[in-house]
């Protein structure tokens, strides 16, 4: 819908008055901050219209209200063993700040705890707590250096200028001021400066207590964190990444800080304590007018000083040839990465519910072939499988040691038969990568015991007082879950069904001689249903087969009752002898 209007209005506005105004109706219904579903749309349709007075128009999830763009130190806090870049590649318009402090320990935290939540409920977003730290650092200093409590709450407001149209967007109140105090129009709320129409949706409850709440470290991480995760992004592909930054505040200028604070996150930070992290000094909106200020007193919201009768220009980054490589830092491992290759990885196989014995080693290498170090080299399981890592997931991410060896955790085989491909790929860089295939079988036994003793035999038309029951292991162990086959054979040369003899009984009472889709239980073992005999006598013979070839022949007896033994009388018997006079009684006579 923000499309269509945006070309009703390239067609019928016309004064740059009547434009201002449409724009002003579009924010306040269809900016992406309006939206009102966990999708974002809207994300940047239309962001670059201008605005009154020059401002960028609204969008994102901050209104695209103004931000922090101190640059990072050239070194990082672990440096790189790379040339530094000189400071001439640096550009002159955006001030560097002091050397970064290091991230307070309960917004660290924060951040962790989003990532590893993400991990677990969108995993094919792959974000990295590090992007949500230099969001953090480029929207509100950390928190203001860690200004929180230990539960995260902000001990003083984080509010952006009042979004009113006068040198900002125009967002007119939609929350009643209850997250910014303001009634009349909104403003960018917390650490992670979300404006209230887009809290609305994006709000989460990141420490659990309960509550959603713009002004919690803890709910504003985890927010931003689903917020760039919508639209089935991977943040691991870098074009992905650059559009899930700049939905978040649509400017060439942001996105190219908030990716150089990223790479500098990337190669190492530490934790200090809350209240003791460097606050930037330099903002967006240096020099602009607007009528807004914070709240409490909070400085991260009002416009820097500056000197009377004097407009300090806007700063902001020169735009580089390629936004994804800051020109600032020095290049990273991943940066020097041509190629993965396979390391040795042996053939990839298991049984259902078995661990897989090898698991998958991936070497990255430059374009000469020499080993690179601390890279990070994801793991993705492909194609129609239960297949898990060891622990549920089905990606892993790996560094690379000094040997630039990535070893993938274990895999775990499900219950779904057949092949897959697990795919190594450089996390950030689209170098070549290596597919390895997988394949899960059934499980098998190797064999076949007869577990009960008892004699198997019957007399014609009788049936068998005992079921037949075997033991299925596997290399010595119990076989679980194997598939079975039972069938009554004519011979040992001749399988083929008998059609005499004993015979199992269907649902209906049929007789039938094979069964089919019989099962091992836990504990390896298969107990037949009953048999029964018609009145053929002889010995037959029962086979047993499972998946892996175990085979198990019992023999079977039909037989008349034995008549050799003496049998009691019976009734009639004893009656006609009783009948008989006795030959002593005869004679006497």
């Amino acid at each position: 819908m923000a499309a269509q209007f945006g070309r009703r209005l390239r067609k019928g506005a016309a004064t740059t008055a009547a434009a201002a105004l449409a724009v002003a109706a579009l924010s306040a219904s269809q900016a992406p901050g309006a939206t009102t579903g966990d999708t974002g749309r809207q994300a940047n349709a239309g962001a670059s219209t201008a605005a009154p007075d020059g401002a960028g128009a609204t969008g994102g999830a901050t209104g695209n209200s103004p931000y922090y763009t101190d640059l990072p130190p050239l070194n990082s806090p672990n440096p790189s063993a790379s040339p530094t870049a000189s400071s001439s590649s640096i550009g002159t318009a955006v001030s560097r700040g002091a050397a970064e402090a290091g991230i307070p320990a309960t917004v660290l935290d924060a951040y962790k705890k989003a990532e590893a939540e993400l991990r677990s409920s969108k995993p094919g977003c792959n974000l990295p707590w590090q992007l949500l730290a230099a969001i953090g650092k480029v929207e509100s200093g950390q928190a203001r250096g860690g200004d929180v409590d230990a539960e995260g709450n902000t001990l003083h407001r984080i509010l952006g200028p009042e979004l009113d149209g006068n040198g900002f967007a125009l967002i007119k109140d939609t929350d009643g001021g209850k997250y910014d105090g303001n009634s009349q129009y909104d403003q960018a709320v917390g650490p992670m400066q979300f404006i209230p129409s887009t809290w609305a949706w994006a709000g989460r409850d990141g420490n659990g207590d309960g509550v959603k709440d713009p002004n919690n470290v803890y709910d504003a991480a985890l927010a931003a964190g689903h917020y760039l995760c919508r639209n089935d992004w991977d943040l691991s592909a870098q074009a992905d990444m650059n559009s899930a930054i700049l939905s978040y505040n649509n400017s060439q200028d942001y996105l190219n800080l908030v990716l150089s604070w990223y790479e500098f996150y990337r190669k190492g930070t530490h934790s200090i304590p809350d209240g003791t992290g460097t606050v930037p000094s330099h903002r967006s909106n240096d020099g602009k007018t607007g009528s807004g200020s914070s709240s409490s007193g909070s400085p991260s919201a009002s416009p820097s000083p500056s000197t009377p009768g004097k407009s300090t220009p806007s700063p902001s980054l020169p735009t580089p040839s390629t936004p994804s490589t800051s020109p600032t830092l020095p290049a990273t491992p991943t940066d020097t990465v041509d190629h993965l290759e396979d390391a040795g990885t042996a053939t990839l196989t298991a049984m259902a519910g078995d661990a897989f014995t090898k698991k998958i080693s991936t070497r990255a290498e430059t374009e000469a072939g020499q080993a690179v170090a601390k890279v990070r080299v994801r793991f993705t399981i492909v194609g129609d499988t239960d297949a898990t890592f060891t622990g549920g997931e089905t990606t892993a991410t790996v560094v690379t040691d000094s040997k630039g060896l990535a070893v993938a955790p274990a895999l775990q085989a499900g219950e779904k038969t057949g092949d897959f491909t697990v795919r190594a790929g450089v996390v950030g860089r689209a170098v070549k990568g290596v597919d390895y295939k997988a394949s899960v079988t059934a499980r098998a036994a190797d064999t076949l015991a007869l577990a009960n003793t008892a004699a198997l035999t019957c007399t014609p038309g009788g049936e068998f007082a005992d079921q037949v029951q075997a033991k299925a292991t596997y290399l010595g162990a119990v076989a679980d879950k194997v598939a079975a086959t039972a069938t009554l054979i004519k011979s040992a040369d001749d399988t083929s069904t008998n059609d005499k003899g004993p015979y199992f009984k269907d649902a209906n009472g049929n007789a039938v001689r094979t069964l089919t889709d019989l099962q091992t239980d836990a504990n390896g073992l298969l107990t037949l249903p009953k048999l029964y005999a018609d009145d053929t006598t002889g010995t037959f013979l029962l086979r047993i087969t499972t998946t892996g070839g175990a085979t198990l022949t019992v023999e079977l007896t039909v037989a008349a009752a034995d008549s050799s033994a003496s049998p009691s009388p019976t009734a009639s018997e004893s009656a006609s002898a009783s009948a008989s006079p006795s030959p002593s009684a005869s004679a006497t006579s």
